[in-house]
């Protein structure tokens, strides 16, 4: 379900923020500019979600390259989840560590969840489509991962395509 905070971020600048990768490298937002980015927030590394969905944004690497597109993934797991996930995986793309959810709660996507009665707090699947001047392009909340890629791709493709008309 998308948020006020979430709702109000569509058209203007993302949150800038800097995060280690999967290989205790640093990488900010901003690094990212005059290319479209795909910032999607996952729950957990190495869960069937999350495997489907990183998986799929994999598969479609060329046809992101193509549309000038870099994904990154942002969850809570620490840096050595991300490279065996990313190795296990054959990621093709870089997964970001927000082990104290900051950019998390900065995006709006830390919620209180419910797992078989319990409740706990943990990241909601959201994607943020961020356009090359940085702006928040398009939202997708309560992500299904199956098509998820596919989707994504047709909507830069659309957004392209509307800019140069």
């Amino acid at each position: 379900m998308k948020s006020f905070i979430q709702t109000s971020m569509l058209g203007n600048p993302a949150p800038d923020f800097t995060l280690q990768d999967q290989d205790g490298r640093m990488h900010s937002l901003s690094d990212h500019r005059g290319s479209w980015v795909v910032l999607y927030f996952y729950p957990k590394d190495m869960t069937p979600g999350c495997t489907t969905e990183a998986q799929e944004f994999r598969d479609h690497e060329y046809e992101l390259a193509d549309e000038n597109a870099v994904v990154l993934g942002v969850s809570a797991d620490d840096v050595s989840s991300h490279k065996t996930f990313c190795q296990e995986l054959s990621l093709n793309f870089t997964l970001l560590s927000d082990p104290d959810a900051q950019v998390c709660r900065m995006y709006d996507v830390w919620r209180e969840k419910s797992s078989f009665g319990a409740k706990h707090e943990g990241i909601e699947r959201t994607t943020f489509l961020i356009d090359p001047a940085g702006k928040v392009a398009k939202l997708y909340s309560s992500v299904k991962p199956i098509g998820h890629a596919a989707k994504v791709i047709e909507d830069i493709r659309k957004l392209v395509e509307k800019a140069s008309s």
